[in-house]
């Protein structure tokens, strides 16, 4: 039996090399790109994207800038690194995504799905907030998910040292800091988590300006972003209640906050950061719903890709 995806590396904006893969049904009635989390890639979404091919919806899937294969495989860029990316870069790196995808896929309405970091990215993409994506790519988009985004950390970091970060990482954009995501809080299933800490793809550092961006990204989306949420954009935000990676709370604000006329806030009690790894049932769950929220705007003459 063949593979569920195929591979490509694919050069996107600033003549950066991306490793990306590609799910496909026969006859696809809609695509998503997929925008993963801090220092992760997409292989790790391996059991997740079949369940959508498998319903006729495509999924694009790549490893950002400055993660995964896009910074340490073979084929990378020579000026990648794991960790120099920057907020403003993944934002032009998703338009181009959402581009390919209408290219590959035309027809058929597209899709924005992203978790933790990616899942706040798309959110920010939607508002167009500095740089703007072009109106025409946020306005090609059928519906955006955004599961566990960072819009706040659970914990956040003290307002000095995001201050003092933030000037370094005007003088040193590339230095690379200690950046940890505890492996037993991802999910409850300790394999999972083992897993996390051997991935020789995922490295606990961040730049100073990687970080300092992706923080102020989010806190943007509180601050103001959300005013600029397109009404006619359906949006389904997800997270767990027991998240402490990223603010559940903050998510739920969000929600409140935007003026969309067709969003969802699904909570998770007692889910950890990574829904779509929680165990007892809980990630197929999830999968369900976020393919079910897909499959219910498509029947409702949601907007299909012309490009």
């Amino acid at each position: 039996m063949g593979s569920p995806f195929s591979e490509q590396w694919l050069i996107g904006p600033q003549q950066t090399q991306f490793y990306t893969r590609t799910y496909r049904p026969s006859s696809p009635k809609a695509a998503i790109v997929f925008v993963h989390g801090f220092i992760e890639h997409v292989a790790r979404y391996a059991h997740v994207f079949p369940a959508w091919a498998d319903r006729g919806i495509a999924v694009f899937a790549y490893d950002q800038r400055g993660f995964g294969r896009t910074a340490l495989g073979d084929e990378r860029s020579k000026d990648s690194a794991y960790a120099k990316t920057s907020w403003p870069e993944q934002l032009a790196d998703v338009e181009w995504a959402v581009q390919h995808v209408r290219r590959e896929f035309k027809g058929v309405p597209v899709f924005l799905y992203g978790h933790s970091m990616g899942g706040a990215l798309v959110l920010a993409f939607a508002t167009q907030t500095t740089p703007p994506p072009s109106a025409d790519t946020v306005s090609c988009l059928a519906g955006i998910i955004s599961t566990s985004p960072l819009i706040a950390q659970f914990k956040p970091a003290p307002k000095a040292v995001r201050w003092i970060g933030g000037k370094a990482a005007r003088l040193s954009p590339s230095l690379t800091i200690p950046a940890e995501v505890k492996a037993q809080d991802i999910s409850h299933d300790p394999a999972v988590n083992e897993a996390y800490m051997k991935d020789p793809l995922i490295k606990q550092i961040g730049t100073l300006r990687g970080v300092s961006s992706m923080l102020d990204g989010g806190e943007q989306l509180l601050g103001g972003g959300y005013k600029l949420w397109p009404s006619s954009l359906p949006v389904l935000l997800v997270h767990g209640t027991a998240d402490k990676v990223t603010s559940h709370k903050a998510t739920e604000a969000f929600h409140g906050k935007i003026q969309a006329q067709d969003k969802t806030f699904s909570s998770y009690t007692d889910g950890f950061h990574e829904l779509h790894n929680e165990p007892d049932g809980v990630k197929e769950k999830l999968v369900e719903e976020c393919i079910a929220w897909v499959e219910a705007r498509l029947s409702s003459g949601m907007p299909s890709s012309k490009l």
